[in-house]
């Protein structure tokens, strides 16, 4: 059994990780990755049909996409397949009440990207691929945690000891590693299930994200891209109470169709064919620290909000952003990435808009949630005011986009 020392390691290798070893490669520093599966061995070509699609998408947003060019990993996404969307559509199912953005307010080329993270992971491992400052330990996972001094050392299940300057968490939402190291977490449940599947549909999404409120829940039907011979497809995130999902995923696949077309008021006709649906719980989670001597926690491991903007990858990004920026300006001073001074500047810079993002998704939450007629009735009005408000409107698309005027 070996002892290593490195500079940072980085735990768990799905979107954020793999994104954090990208932004560090080729700067002077030893990186080790650990992660509990395989990572992939290439650029997968895209599989034909609705099962070829990876269940799990995300909504990019320009800026996340403007850091993923700067990682070279763009190019890695598109040249498997993305879907950019123009137009976003949002409605209350209990009401006349509506909101419509588009890129045209605004002068963009899109409002943002749909990308499966499978492509997304893909690209990024790409980028750090044989790298000799990378070395990847995969399939592998940590079993002992112990601090020795400023660092932190990692027990590896085959037997392995890493020792570094930073350790970052970017293992999930559940982080085996946060709760190792004894970080709190303020949490409460949503008593939702996010049912995620992949669909074909009867007329085209037309570059649109489409977004309808239920009592139960928000749906959203989310573009990717057509089918060769001419298909339309979405993706949906279909947040729902625990007893309606229970009777939704008990459903057969016509059944389950029928369901999702009435929910969605038929926007884009019959839903023609769904694949196998999955289903994931919903727990708003938020670190009260994201930094102690010799760690940090980035993205899920952090913070965790409602799916119902798909803010939480994008949030997870801006996190990787900042941290890789003063880890590498305190490397180019020859300091500690570990240091405190150097990660409560991530932590400065990260929390205060992951809280905002949290508070905003929370009140969305409650608003749409409510079923008082007064608050429907303000609700609606409320969204009709806004769609004819052209500045305010103006402004909630620049920062969904993560664009600053």
């Amino acid at each position: 059994m070996a002892e290593h020392t490195v500079d940072i390691t980085i735990v768990g290798a799905g979107i954020a990780g793999s994104a954090l070893a990208a932004a560090l490669t080729g700067h002077g520093l030893s990186i080790a990755l650990v992660e509990a599966r395989p990572l992939p061995a290439g650029r997968s070509e895209p599989a034909p049909g609705l099962d070829g699609f990876d269940p799990r998408v995300s909504a990019l947003t320009p800026r996340s996409q403007a850091f993923l060019e700067r990682l070279d990993a763009w190019a890695g996404v598109t040249a498997v397949r993305a879907c950019p969307y123009r137009h976003m559509s949002v409605w209350d199912a209990e009401g006349t009440g509506a909101i419509e953005f588009d890129v045209d307010e605004v002068g963009a080329p899109a409002l943002g990207t749909i990308v499966e993270n499978r492509v997304l992971v893909e690209a990024l491992v790409e980028r750090f691929a044989g790298a000799p400052d990378v070395t990847v330990r995969a399939p592998e996972s940590v079993e002992r945690v112990l601090r020795e001094g400023s660092q932190v050392a990692l027990g590896l299940a085959g037997g392995d000891t890493l020792r570094s300057k930073l350790v970052v968490a970017a293992d999930g939402a559940l982080s085996p590693l946060r709760e190792a190291l004894g970080f709190r977490t303020r949490e409460w449940d949503y008593g939702h299930r996010a049912i995620v599947a992949t669909v074909q549909l009867e007329r085209p999404h037309a570059a649109t994200a489409w977004q309808r409120f239920l009592p139960t829940g928000p749906l959203a039907l989310l573009p990717l891209p057509d089918g060769e011979d001419g298909s339309h497809r979405c993706s949906i995130v279909w947040s729902i109470e625990e007893a309606q999902a229970e009777a939704l995923l008990a459903l057969d696949d016509a059944g389950f169709c029928a369901a999702l077309g009435a929910a969605s008021e038929h926007r884009l006709g019959a839903v023609l064919a769904s694949t196998r649906r999955l289903a994931f719980p919903l727990r708003q989670r938020h670190a009260v620290d994201y930094i102690a001597p010799g760690v940090a926690l980035v993205a899920d491991a952090a913070h965790t909000i409602h799916p119902l903007a798909g803010q939480g990858i994008n949030l997870g990004l801006a996190d990787v952003e900042v941290l890789a920026a003063e880890v590498l300006r305190a490397a180019g001073r020859g300091l500690d990435p570990g240091r405190l001074d150097v990660l409560r500047r991530y932590q400065r810079e990260r929390k205060g808009d992951n809280l905002l993002m949290m508070a905003a998704m929370e009140g969305f939450k409650r608003l749409f949630g409510a079923r008082a007629l007064p608050v429907r009735w303000l609700r609606n009005s409320g969204l009709r005011l806004v769609d004819g408000a052209v500045p305010l409107k103006r402004e909630l698309i620049r920062q969904a986009m993560g664009v600053a005027r």
